[in-house]
């Protein structure tokens, strides 16, 4: 069976997230002063062949650990649709 497997990885709530902070001052000087706090990350869309969805799920996590997320700076979760 093949399953779509959504990972959004994102940087870790501690870190500093220049392109964030940039993207934060931009917003500022058009005016939309009302937004206080922008983070930016990665979604990344995959198709899996699994018999499970937990086996698609554990294949996604393992793309994740090893190429997908820097586990030093970012966090990532993992849906299956």
């Amino acid at each position: 069976m093949t399953f779509t497997v959504q990972v959004k990885v994102m940087p870790l709530k501690d870190l500093l997230d220049p392109q964030g902070k940039a993207v934060m001052g931009g917003l500022g000087n058009l005016g939309l002063k009302s937004i206080t706090d922008v983070r930016i990350g990665k979604n990344i869309s995959m198709q899996i062949d699994a018999a499970t969805a937990d086996e698609a799920k554990a294949i996604a996590e393992e793309a994740a650990k090893k190429l997908l997320a820097n586990q030093v700076m970012e966090q990532f979760e993992i849906s299956v649709n």
